[in-house]
């Protein structure tokens, strides 16, 4: 079932139900009303009739007011005493008297008039000098009835007509609400991968709708950028991989047409190195792709303090030194394999543009949340207007940073995207001399001891 019918069904069963309850309870409060009226006012006659036979001033007719259909007066022992004019010469309207004083009041569906229609009979005991006698009043109930009667049919006619004017009335609103919802339905499944640039109208209503377009917008304004990105990456990456393809066939065609075997060697090694670069160039691709498939990161909880040392101890042979400020116990969470290469690749591009040193300092933010890195070299330094584009993905500077020092202009795009995995930051920050890269990431919750101890 649609929305919409789902809508006007739940309203139609609610409105029914309460109907229902509703038209019960009119039709027994109308009818203990008018039952209530009709008792009162039979009462009132029985009770004047009694007083009459207490005083002994009883008619031998009685006439019945407004408010009595009969009456009749009974001693103890069953005599008729009195009665109105339909009851002359018939026996007792009942044949169980009350032995004491008192007032019963009785419905009965026939009368003793032996109408069709109900009556409430009202009896009314009292203690005269021949002894109790007992007065019956009795009233009709056919006004009652003809009300509960006109009332029902009233209640069968238009209970089903508003019921139906609710259901369509809740059908048309429904529809009428949901109509900018199908609009912004139809108009999203008519954009396709090709014109994401499309975005679809938002109401001027400020409400639910409008809010859900304006996510629609911003959800198609990220895909759009993603494929943006996809677009320019796939770009990139055909044109870092033709150059060294490129020459890597040219050296191994010359190395194919030459027959000195004494340059032979010379053009193999030529082609092992390119050979290297395109391994390595496949393998940060795939990293990027790894970490732009959201892949979860390892809750890991790892000393930062040692992998720092272990990473510059691996470059003991390095021609620049590495000097290194490391705060001891700094704990983080996440992957050790991807942590040990952020660190990599800022040692990389550090020592590739140093020129006497490189520093690198860790110790905890003063905030106590996060971990500090900061990795600094003496070198030319970032403009201040690249400090943002040299993040990006096969970006090489001019001068200084170009393909000429071997690098493929992944190293600190993979950094940040590494440390942002990890929910860091990496920014390249003001330096006196050089460039200073700094990576922030969320230091390790110490655990409880009980959880520690086991």
């Amino acid at each position: 079932m649609t929305v919409r019918a789902r809508a006007t069904l739940g309203a139609s069963a609610v409105v029914a139900i309460a109907l229902a309850i509703a038209s019960l309870a009119l039709l027994g409060l109308l009818d203990a009303n008018l039952l209530h009226n009709a008792e009162s006012d039979a009462e009132a006659q029985a009770t004047a009739v009694a007083q009459l036979a207490d005083t002994e001033t009883l008619d031998p007719l009685l006439t019945p007011t407004h408010g009595a259909d009969f009456l009749q007066v009974v001693t103890a022992d069953g005599q008729v005493l009195t009665s109105s004019q339909n009851l002359l010469g018939r026996p007792p309207v009942a044949t169980d008297r009350p032995t004491v004083p008192g007032v019963v009041r009785t419905t009965w569906d026939t009368g003793p008039l032996g109408r069709g229609n109900r009556q409430r009979v009202v009896e009314v005991t009292t203690r005269t000098r021949a002894g109790l006698v007992t007065v019956y009043a009795g009233t009709s109930l056919r006004d009652a009835d003809a009300a509960d009667s006109t009332t029902a049919a009233a209640l069968a006619v238009g209970g089903p007509l508003l019921l139906l004017t609710v259901a369509w009335v809740t059908w048309w609103v429904t529809g009428r609400a949901l109509r900018p919802v199908e609009a912004i339905r139809a108009e999203v499944a008519e954009i396709s991968d090709r014109d994401l640039h499309r975005r679809v109208s938002v109401p001027r209503t400020h409400d639910e709708i409008a809010r859900l377009a304006v996510t629609m917008n911003s959800t198609l304004d990220r895909l759009e950028s993603s494929g943006q990105r996809q677009r320019q990456f796939i770009a990139d990456a055909s044109h870092e991989l033709r150059s060294p393809i490129a020459v890597l066939r040219t050296q191994l065609e010359v190395a194919l047409a030459v027959d000195d075997p004494a340059l032979r060697p010379e053009l193999i090694s030529g082609a092992l190195e390119d050979t290297d670069r395109l391994q390595q160039l496949a393998a940060d691709l795939l990293l990027l792709a790894r970490i732009d498939s959201a892949e979860p990161v390892p809750s890991n909880e790892l000393d930062l303090t040692e992998l720092v040392e272990e990473a510059i101890g691996q470059r003991r042979g390095d021609p620049l030194p590495i000097r290194a400020q490391l705060a001891p116990g700094v704990a983080v969470t996440g992957s050790g394999l991807w942590l040990t290469r952020v660190v990599t690749n800022l040692l990389d591009n550090a020592q590739r543009f140093a020129a006497r040193e490189v520093a690198v300092l860790l110790r905890p933010a003063e905030d106590g949340r996060a971990a500090v890195l900061e990795v600094r070299d003496d070198g030319p330094g970032i403009p201040a207007a690249d400090r943002e584009r040299v993040f990006e993905r096969f970006t090489r500077l001019d001068d200084a940073r170009s393909r000429d020092h071997g690098g493929s202009g992944l190293g600190l795009a993979i950094a940040r995207d590494l440390a942002a995995h990890h929910g860091g930051t990496l920014t390249a920050e003001p330096a006196d001399q050089g460039a200073r890269l700094v990576v922030r990431l969320p230091l390790a919750v110490p655990r409880p001891r009980a959880a520690v101890a086991r």
